[in-house]
């Protein structure tokens, strides 16, 4: 066997769902250029559409790397599901996955006419089947095999729950481009993910303030961490302005016909409040990033979370601009796409340098074992 191949078994075996984050800072990208800027900037149209081509891409080499891991090593799955940062990532799988079929409704159309709506249609549900899989299979394990203690704790506790949460807010999107039959399923299914999701991700948000307080700072290698909690406030807040939007047309002429133009304002209302307590984190995490940037942050994986969270956000804002009609959402809404699209640059430029140098392909749930390719890599 040459090292080539000696290299590219080491990488399938230490292949994590860390790197499905990569999908989401990509998706939530080119979703929120094409929504704050629509063809407003020279070759605007083409950027959104060659990052959602890209991230496809990116989607299925690394399925095809974490589905060879589990098959051609098949114990290395348990060890993951054991370990307690790791397995979180789970939920990154889902979440990654939601960016590239919102992009076939936005993109897909004008190519495979109605075609491009049935397959969002038919992600949408696996991607919901995943997201409620990892939603209760990962707290399973962190309740039976996993130790944690509080004050190791961090934002990742996050990841497998918001999962849920992600999803429903895209079901308000395909929702409106599916027969009202099918949209009020979509929509009805996409309250409940929401339900199974904001709530207990609050919960977290409680716990992980009590930690703060009580064992302050994480160490540096997790300090990205903080931008996490920005994920379920920004989706929590679109999923319901997306709902409450799609909710009239999906349903009317059915029973629950009145309740259409309540859930629009339950929406307005609830996302508000829900971007309001998200202000608060954002600011929170900017202080901390900075307070870390003086003792120098080490790159990982991690480093993706500045990404994604802020994209929802920056995503419920804009949606709040269009549906509230104030100029402020709009302004702020771009400025954090500016801030989105500068973190995703350097984080993009680091994580190919990561992979063309080969350490970041080290699982920490084999970190026992002898074979890494760098003692660097995955948070």
């Amino acid at each position: 066997m040459t090292r080539a191949q000696r290299s590219l078994k080491d990488i399938i075996r230490h292949f994590t769902p860390n790197w499905f984050t990569m999908n989401m800072g990509t998706g939530i990208l080119f979703l929120s250029l094409h929504e704050s800027y629509p063809s407003a900037l020279p070759g605007q149209d083409v950027l959104t559409r060659g990052l959602w081509l890209f991230d496809m891409v990116l989607y299925l080499i690394f399925t095809a790397l974490l589905l060879s891991r589990f098959v051609l090593f098949p114990d290395t799955l348990g060890r993951l599901l054991r370990h307690p940062v790791q397995s979180m990532f789970l939920g990154a799988i889902p979440m990654g996955l939601v960016p590239i079929l919102d992009g076939w409704l936005l993109f897909g159309g004008q190519i495979f006419g109605h075609a491009a709506v049935v397959l969002a249609e038919t992600l949408w549900w696996t991607d919901a089947f995943l997201a409620v899989l990892f939603g209760w299979l990962v707290p399973y394990f962190m309740f039976t095999q996993q130790e944690h203690l509080l004050e190791r704790m961090t934002a990742v506790w996050l990841l497998p729950i918001v999962s849920a949460e992600v999803t429903a807010a895209a079901g308000g999107l395909l929702a409106r481009h599916l027969p009202p039959g099918v949209a009020e399923v979509i929509v009805t299914t996409s309250y409940v993910l929401w339900a199974l999701s904001v709530p207990l991700a609050l919960t977290i948000v409680v716990i992980l303030f009590l930690r703060l307080v009580l064992h302050k700072l994480p160490h540096r290698d997790m300090a990205v961490s903080s931008w996490l909690v920005l994920g379920p406030l920004g989706t929590g807040s679109l999923g319901l302005l997306l709902l409450g939007v799609a909710a009239p047309a999906a349903f009317a002429g059915t029973q629950l016909a009145s309740l259409g133009s309540l859930a629009y304002g339950v929406g307005v209302i609830g996302g508000l409040m829900l971007w309001g307590y998200g202000l608060w984190w954002w600011v929170m995490a900017w202080v901390l990033t900075l307070r870390y940037m003086r003792e120098g942050l080490p790159f990982n994986m991690g480093w993706w979370g500045f990404t994604f969270p802020l994209g929802v956000y920056a995503a419920a804002t804009l949606q709040l601009a269009h549906e509230t009609g104030f100029v402020a959402f709009g302004v702020f809404g771009a400025l954090l796409v500016v801030q989105l699209a500068g973190f995703w640059t350097v984080v993009t430029a680091r994580t190919f340098h990561g992979m063309w140098h080969g350490y970041l392909f080290n699982a920490p749930c084999l970190s026992n074992e002898s074979g890494g390719l760098h003692p660097r890599g995955n948070a």
